[in-house]
């Protein structure tokens, strides 16, 4: 990977993430993120239609962004998993939390105002970058 891709993997805020349905269509999603270890992580809702699709065929294309979603660089093609290893699920929240700290425990409390009780038990999409480029459509 350049320079420039391995700067925006480790200093970004968000990544669109561009996963694709069984029929080929191309979903994009603005999502927060971190870089460790040579792999990208993605908190998600374990019923997320991007946690679907990833489950379904792997397939994505992940690129720097503004937080509406906007590409701000090349997109990369990427296979994506569900994250099981409790150890490594312990390890990847905590860098969430260090990364995005006070924002995150704030969307946190607002899904409890809105009446979502059950404690979430953190579930992450874990990818691995190819260094090839895929472009979209």
């Amino acid at each position: 990977m350049s320079n420039h891709q391995v700067e925006w993997l480790e200093n970004g805020q968000f990544i669109n993430l561009t996963t694709f349905r069984k029929n080929g269509q191309a979903i994009a999603t603005p999502v927060w993120f971190v870089w460790h270890e040579e792999r990208l992580y993605v908190f998600t809702q374990e019923q997320s239609g991007k946690a679907k699709r990833i489950r379904a065929n792997g397939r994505a294309l992940i690129a720097p962004s503004d937080v509406r979603g906007n590409p701000l660089g090349e997109f990369i093609s990427a296979r994506g998993r569900v994250l099981r290893d409790e150890e490594k699920i312990k390890q990847v929240d905590r860098l969430f939390d260090k990364k995005y700290g006070i924002q995150r425990k704030l969307i946190g409390l607002m899904s409890r105002f809105r009446g979502d009780r059950s404690p979430e038990r953190p579930f992450f999409l874990e990818f691995v970058l190819n260094p090839e480029k895929e472009s979209v459509g």
